[in-house]
């Protein structure tokens, strides 16, 4: 059986995940104690049992004493033979509030006493442990519903236990840094198409901007130095267990260099691995 346990911050959209792995056939549970886990995952692993893939929601609403043990729940599990997925879904402070006030529903850990930022600060707090011990982080503070959905099935649904699952997704560091990425690469360094005027409106998935970008010796240099780094050391990140690995490029407006970039390292590393996907941050 595998089992996914699907945390983080209220409204940074645990219930869009649940909904989209139920879609993918997972049998889903939402706020689920923590304390149950340990009773839940043998209940449901036995032979006539026909659910083989489950998800269960854990948040901040479980009582702090079972979230506290949360780690040596997890470590329990384990040691029953039980393969668990940690997704643990984050947002920028400001997102989140925003979100609350349009859909006007109350924090969980929000009262009369409690703002809701300062209920939003707790919540990270009491969640600390689940973040640390996630196998796959996403920041949705620039993400829509449908975007979310997308990555979740790219992510998880072409995932197997096998397999390492690599994302590689360009950004735009004028609009913030990703704060789910392992590994960030700064490209400013490389020529700006966005100095041509004729390439200004262009992507980096559009030939003239290939042309361009490719017609400088660095920016082939850069990119062969990350294809050497990371065919060295992807490897290791396999033999250590690891499930998911992401790689972000940026560049100033997460438009041409890092578009580019991404969507080149993705081509080269798929030849060599089958779960190999892209994301654009900031591109519609």
């Amino acid at each position: 059986m595998k089992l996914i346990i699907v945390s983080g911050l209220s409204g940074s959209g645990k219930s869009v995940a649940l909904n989209t792995l139920e879609d993918l056939g997972y049998y889903c549970i939402d706020n689920l104690p923590a304390s149950l886990l340990g009773a839940l995952a043998p209940e449901l692993n036995q032979p006539d049992v026909n659910f083989d893939k489950v998800a269960v929601g854990i948040d901040a609403r479980n009582l702090p004493k079972s979230l506290e043990a949360f780690s040596s729940i997890l470590d329990q599990l384990h040691a029953q033979g039980i393969e668990t997925e940690i997704i643990f879904l984050t947002s920028a402070t400001d997102t989140l509030i925003k979100r609350f006030s349009e859909s006007r529903r109350r924090h969980p850990l929000s009262n009369d006493g409690v703002s809701l930022a300062d209920a939003i600060d707790n919540e990270k707090r009491v969640l600390e442990a689940m973040a640390q011990r996630s196998d796959l982080s996403i920041d949705t503070t620039k993400t829509t519903i449908h975007q979310l959905r997308d990555l979740i099935r790219q992510r998880v649904a072409r995932h197997t236990e096998a397999q390492l699952s690599l994302l590689f997704e360009s950004f735009g560091f004028k609009h913030g840094n990703p704060t789910d990425a392992d590994f960030v690469f700064d490209a400013r360094c490389l020529p700006n198409p966005h100095w041509k005027t004729e390439l200004r409106p262009l992507t980096g998935r559009d030939a003239a901007v290939i042309k361009f970008l490719e017609s400088d010796s660095h920016v082939i240099e850069f990119y062969q130095n990350l294809c050497a780094f990371f065919g060295k050391w992807i490897s290791r990140f396999e033999a250590d267990n690891r499930s998911y690995l992401t790689i972000a490029i940026g560049c100033t407006g997460g438009q041409h260099r890092s578009v580019y970039l991404a969507e080149k390292l993705a081509k080269h590393f798929s030849e060599s691995y089958p779960d190999v996907a892209t994301r654009h941050r900031e591109l519609p």
